[in-house]
This record gives structure tokens, C-alpha cells and sequence, in this order.
């Protein structure tokens, strides 16, 4: 099957050597120059995945995310962005991009994080067993009970996957495509600690590293939605190693 890719970079030099570089890895680009464009391209196209340069005139890459999400389209969003900090980093995630790369990049990453988008957008969430324990997940023995409704819950924490919706205890979580699967890992192995290669291999379908902070971002973020002031926190690091979901 042939996937199609909106790509929207003001910059022509890298807007066209991406475009070469997709179209020989075999997919349907679509490249314009700015926002106005790429969101009139998104309406006319439906494409499967879009990559957005963050910094373009007039309506920047930002603000086609959070219109696109404003009008219920879920299509992946790959964010371009020159800028490393990890503000900047959330400023994308918090428009609703599902992942982002910092330029300049290789372009094998890029189809990297394309192909693992695609994955997550074709296959269904994995369901938990009667043992609450998912296809492939890493253990056994945590504290998560998974229903037959695929309703799971971790301490105060409650996330339904059919729907994608998440709670701690009657507040609702606002939660972005990444976030939630992020969250369903862990609550789905609630007591366990997932090292970072098993949480990028699940979420990412691909390990971007030691010197990524990639993941770092997203748990930090998801962090800002579920433990908030007042409350108990419930993800813990565990340094040199990677992320537990846990009542101390």
C-alpha cells in the first residue's frame, strides 16, 4: 500500500531534497511552502501522515496542528523544528503533534518515525489478557486489573482504551495520541519498570538512543497532566534505567 505524506517546509532546499527523499522510499508527497497551504492541502487530501515545519510564514506549523485538531482530524503529525528547547518541545506536543524531529536531522530518522506513526495509526491498542497482562507486554504480577470492556486501572487512575480516554479519579486527562498510549503502558504495567529501549520500542516502534530526550519530554509533559499539585505522583523515575507507574 502506497501511503500518502503532506509535507509543509518553507525552506525550499530542504523542502525538496525530502521530497526526493520520500518519493524514492516509495510514498505519495504532497510538499507546499506554508500553512495556508498545507491546511488547504490537508482538507482536499486526507493524507496519512503530515510533516509540519514549525517556523513558516503567516500561519506556522503550530497553529495548522491545533486548527487541524480543533476540527477532530486525527492524521499523524511529525513536527520539523530548528529549536531545541524542550519549552519548544512541548509547545508542539501541546498543539497536538504526535512527535517531532530537530532539524537538522538524518533523513533515515525521519522515515523512522514516519513508519512507526503509521504503525500506531493502522494497528489497534493491544489488549490486556485475563491476567492483565498485553500481548508482548514486559511482566507479570503488577497491580493494574484489565476488564473485558478494556477499561484499566492503576491506583486512582483509570483508561479506557477503546474509546482513548483516560481519569484520575473524576477529572478527565486531556491527553494528545502519545500521551495516552504512554499512559496505558504504564498503567498497563503499573509496578514495573519499562527501561527506556521497551518504552520506545512500544510507543515509538523504533530506539532513537541514549542522546535522545525524546521520551524525557513526553514523560515530563504527561507528568504536567497527571500529577498535578496536591495529588500523589504516580511516575517515577528510576535514573539510568527508565519510567515506573507506582504509589509510593
Amino acid at each position: 500500500m502506497t501511503h500518502s505524506v503532506l509535507l509543509a517546509e518553507d525552506d525550499r532546499p530542504i523542502r525538496t531534497a525530502l521530497e526526493r527523499a520520500l518519493t524514492l522510499e516509495g510514498y505519495r508527497v504532497t510538499a507546499v511552502a506554508d500553512g495556508i497551504q498545507a491546511l488547504a492541502a490537508a482538507h482536499r487530501e486526507r493524507p496519512d501522515v503530515i510533516l509540519l515545519d514549525v517556523m513558516m510564514p503567516g500561519i506556522d506549523g503550530l497553529q495548522v496542528c491545533q486548527v487541524l485538531r480543533a476540527e477532530q482530524d486525527r492524521t499523524p503529525v511529525l513536527m520539523l523544528t530548528a529549536r531545541v528547547e524542550t519549552a519548544d518541545r512541548i509547545a508542539g506536543l501541546d498543539a497536538g503533534a504526535d512527535d517531532y524531529v530537530v532539524k537538522p536531522f538524518e533523513v533515515e530518522e525521519v522515515f523512522a518515525r514516519i513508519r512507526a506513526l503509521l504503525r500506531r495509526t493502522a494497528e489497534p491498542p493491544a489488549r490486556a489478557g485475563a491476567d492483565g497482562t498485553g500481548p508482548g507486554d514486559p511482566g507479570e504480577g503488577h497491580d493494574a486489573r484489565a476488564a473485558e470492556s478494556g477499561v484499566v486501572e492503576a491506583a486512582d487512575l483509570r483508561i479506557d482504551g477503546p474509546s482513548r480516554r483516560a481519569w484520575r479519579g473524576a477529572r478527565e486527562l486531556e491527553l494528545t495520541r502519545t500521551e495516552f498510549e504512554l499512559l496505558e503502558l504504564l498503567v498497563r504495567n503499573a509496578g514495573i519498570v519499562l527501561d527506556h529501549s521497551t518504552i520506545y520500542d512500544r510507543i515509538w516502534g523504533y530506539d532513537f538512543g541514549p542522546g535522545s530526550k525524546n521520551l524525557a519530554v513526553y514523560v515530563g509533559y504527561l507528568r504536567r497532566k497527571v500529577d498535578v499539585p496536591g495529588s500523589r505522583p504516580l511516575i517515577h523515575t528510576v535514573r539510568g534505567v527508565g519510567y515506573v507507574l507506582r504509589e509510593d
